[in-house]
């Protein structure tokens, strides 16, 4: 029987074809699957830069791209007949000697860049190549092909390496632009590691052996058993199914002997790395899971995921969802038999709420039972997203109503998308975790990152952790477009501008879930809707958009006097609480501006806010 391994590319492609021709080709491959009569068979590429790739014919007009060894076959993409056949001979395929996993070169592409870098290496006669002073022992060390040795050194300004970054895979360029840029071995060392899927060694590495360097690299494949696992990975986002190396390697550690702390800029995947945690614990974990993030919004947001992700329902239901405030009611609700009032007289306060739920766990469970009798903690293990707009007393809650063990407190957040003001070292509320650290946004391209973090400003942040976190550690992976920064003269033109942009963006295709809409206060956000009344697209107010991503993103009336919104009262006379409250405004206008995956539109009548970057 075949071994079927999917690409992350193939459900994409898939999904991109018309219903009937998708329809022939799932039923294609659950035949391969079965590999019973009719079933497509692997047809050989001549001219192929790799003869292991070949091409199956999945419906009529199309076929399927798979890098084949022996009875393994890794399913790369679907395309017309003529692309497909122009796929299969552009590309070759390795694996990494040094760290195992599966690479994809663009072989086309490089034979035709190879005689411009020659010649560019002519031009410069006398110049050294960037990597003369090290020698191929070292370069070989760090993983580097040994059959593309002589044309990295050809190599001779930052440039052209960087111009060969889309041809090359990850794990062959990273390594080279750290020591491009006057890094060391160890720091190159160091980032290639990065892309190690497990923190676990791989032990002695055959290249010749597909299989196991494609379960080394999850977020390139994921084998699909049978006709179940196969409709899953076609029915499911791909973050259900492919995790970027750093985020498997947190996400499915096999244990954690303290607590972690995860912290990573926007769209590093933060969220999906803590429901993929919750996951694995409900699968391999002690007791009963709690995922907590800032608010009961998000909270439905993370469950619904959940939902996608874990579709064993007894497994589940091992899985509560929940926001602090919430968490705290049932608790106080539980004990007392009824649910204590928020409102009117004998009212309580969320704070005395947080308190009094976290006196009734000290009584129920005393620290003692840690060590003897853990099973009394309501969990087993918790899982907190959004972590740096948790208030001191619900940390302290939180850390109460799990038992000091392993794999007890899993947290992740980002001190620069804080909307609250609260800044908490995880230490002082008893949580001494181990930092690790997300660096590369997935979600955003290069130029939306670059302006987010100026209109940001400055690239430290207090909080979770002692100290500050560097905004500008982050990086993105892939190019885009400019944010779309317009000026109206009024509020009306202003309106109707946003209304003809929403109606490009679905004229285009973009599906109305894939858009919003975001303004800084409710009244905006009224006005915003009736300007797209017939429009089902997504408004909210800045903070709502928090913790969620879109394909594209207009935010609306970013102007002066608006955002930063004015203060209620008498601004505070300390300068440093007016600076915080000012750079509170800073992060609000930042973590709206980073939900987009792909454009980013802001309008404004008159004066702009002075938060956007010139």
């Amino acid at each position: 029987m075949p071994r079927l391994a999917i690409g992350p590319e193939f459900p994409t492609a898939l999904s991109a074809l018309a219903p009937s021709v998708r329809r022939d080709a799932v039923v294609a491959l659950r035949r391969f699957l079965l590999n019973v009569a009719g079933a497509p068979h692997p047809e050989r590429v001549r001219g192929a830069r790799d003869p292991r790739v070949a091409t199956l014919r999945l419906a009529e007009g199309h076929r399927g791209v798979v890098v084949r060894q022996r009875d393994v076959y890794w399913l790369r993409t679907v395309l017309p007949g003529p692309d497909a056949w122009s796929y299969a001979r552009r590309h070759r395929y390795g694996v990494n000697p040094v760290i195992g996993v599966v690479e994809e070169w663009d072989a086309e592409a490089l034979e035709r860049v190879e005689p411009a870098l020659r010649r560019s290496a002519e031009r410069s006669a006398g110049a050294s190549g960037l990597f003369d002073p090290i020698c191929d022992g070292d370069l070989l060390g760090l993983g580097l092909d040994v059959h593309a040795l002589p044309l990295f050194r050809l190599i001779t300004t930052e440039a052209d390496l960087a111009a060969l970054e889309p041809l090359l895979p990850p794990t062959q360029h990273v390594p080279l632009t750290v020591l491009a840029s006057g890094g060391t071995l160890a720091e190159a060392w160091r980032a290639l590691e990065a892309w190690r899927a497990s923190s676990e060694p791989p032990g002695p590495i055959d290249a010749e052996d597909l299989h196991a360097a494609l379960l080394r690299t999850p977020d390139r494949a994921v084998f699909v058993p049978d006709k179940v696992a196969l409709d899953r990975v076609l029915r499911t986002p791909d973050w259900c199914t492919f995790l970027h190396p750093p985020q498997h390697r947190l996400a499915r550690a096999s244990v954690y002997e303290h607590p972690a702390l995860v912290v990573g800029g926007a769209g590093t995947g933060k969220s999906v790395v803590a429901l993929h945690r919750a996951a694995h614990l409900a699968v391999h974990g002690a007791g009963p899971v709690l995922l907590v993030t800032f608010s009961q919004s998000l909270a439905e947001e993370l469950s619904a995921k959940l939902d996608l992700l874990l579709e064993d329902e007894v497994v589940r239901k091992r899985v509560e969802v929940d926001n602090p405030e919430r968490l705290a009611l049932r608790i106080v609700t539980d004990a007392e038999g009824r649910r204590p009032a928020l409102v009117g007289q004998g009212a309580r306060s969320l704070a005395e709420l947080t308190d009094a739920a976290l006196r009734l766990l000290s009584l129920a469970t005393g620290d003692l039972l840690d060590d003897v009798d853990p099973g009394q903690k309501p969990y087993r293990h918790i899982v907190v997203d959004e972590a740096q707009d948790i208030s001191p007393a619900q940390w302290r809650l939180l850390r109460a109503a799990a038992p000091h063990a392993r794999d007890d407190l899993f947290i992740v957040g980002d001190p620069h998308q804080r909307v609250t003001d609260t800044r908490v070292a995880l230490a002082t509320v008893g949580i001494p975790a181990e930092h690790h650290t997300l660096g590369i946004s997935y979600r955003l391209p290069h130029e939306l990152l670059s302006f987010a973090v100026r209109l940001r400003g400055g690239g430290l942040s207090t909080g979770l952790v002692r100290g500050t976190t560097d905004l500008y550690d982050l990086t993105a992976i892939r190019n885009g477009e400019r944010p779309d920064v317009r000026a109206y003269a009024t509020r009306e033109a202003e309106l109707a501008g946003l209304r003809a942009t929403v109606e490009s963006w679905l004229a285009e295709g973009v599906a109305p879930a894939e858009i919003a809409v975001g303004a800084r206060n409710p009244r905006l956000v009224r006005e915003v809707r009736r300007a797209l009344d017939g429009l089902e697209v997504r408004v909210a107010t800045f903070q709502q958009l928090k913790g969620l991503e879109f394909e594209r993103v207009a935010l609306f009336g970013v102007a002066e006097g608006v955002v930063p919104e004015p203060p209620t009262e008498d601004p505070p006379e300390d300068p440093y609480v007016r600076a915080r409250a000012l750079q509170r405004e800073r992060s609000i206008l930042f973590v709206a501006c980073t939900r987009a995956r792909s454009k980013l539109y802001i309008s404004h009548s008159g004066r702009g806010s002075p938060f956007l970057p010139l």
